[in-house]
């Protein structure tokens, strides 16, 4: 009887000790998991919902980059908010609103706004100059944003926008109908304006063709903006014309 006794007080000591070495007392629940309404660290929802497009540090995605000092300024807080929330319809950026059929709370979405302007923002980016609208206030023209491309632009991306592939200067194609069904007129835009500083692409401040030291005019982004998107196609990638 003693024999049996003991075997259950060894039994019981190994229980103790393997319940202490998992940190778990029997009979009490664990930590309860985080639900994904509740994550509100801008790291973690950057990861899971923008850098697959956007890159891992806010570049070098297959998107524009949100690590841009220059797009933030540009762009402001509020309509990142919106962006992030709305999504842009006739674009690959979906709604990550759960009114626009997406996953994040609206606290989320401002957790992510804020997140990219404390993160990566810079206060004195635009120094004494004024930014050009985010968004065009006027319609451009196709034939003066063709002048204006080739005294701004057509150094590095060919005179006629195809591409340029000579020296240290490789680009591809801006006019290219596949590039051109995958962008909308605002992504043009805000390349413009903010440049792709990875990609060597200077802002809108930058006179690259030297041909005279000021930066682009408001209405002559737009006019470009115009006149890259005249080269748009009904059906693009398609073999044959539809009738």
């Amino acid at each position: 009887m003693k024999r049996h006794r003991g075997s259950i007080s060894m039994m019981a000591c190994a229980v103790v000790v393997m319940c202490a070495g998992c940190k778990v007392v029997p009979g009490k629940p664990g930590p309860e998991a985080e639900r994904p309404t509740q994550v509100l660290k801008f790291a973690v929802l950057y990861k899971e919902n923008c850098a697959a497009c956007h890159g891992e540090n806010g570049k070098e995605g297959a998107a524009i980059s949100l690590a841009n000092p220059v797009y933030l300024a540009v762009a402001g807080v509020d309509r990142i908010r919106m962006i992030t929330a709305n999504g842009v319809a006739g674009t690959l950026m979906p709604g990550f609103a759960r009114s626009h059929g997406g996953m994040l709370t609206d606290e989320q979405i401002a957790v992510l706004a804020q997140g990219m302007e404390s993160e990566w923002s810079r206060k004195d980016v635009l120094g004494v100059q004024t930014a050009p609208a985010y968004a065009s206030s006027s319609t451009g023209d196709s034939a003066q944003g063709e002048k204006a491309f080739g005294t701004f632009c057509a150094s590095c991306h060919g005179a006629d926008g195809s591409g340029v592939s000579s020296g240290k200067v490789h680009t591809g194609s801006l006019v290219d109908p596949a590039y051109l069904a995958l962008i909308s007129d605002q992504g043009l835009r805000s390349l413009i304006i903010a440049g792709q500083p990875q990609e060597g692409m200077p802002d809108w401040r930058s006179d690259i063709a030297g041909t005279g030291a000021r930066p682009m005019s408001d209405q002559e982004i737009t006019d470009v903006v115009a006149w890259l998107a005249s080269h748009r196609i009904a059906a693009p990638g398609q073999p044959y014309q539809h009738p």
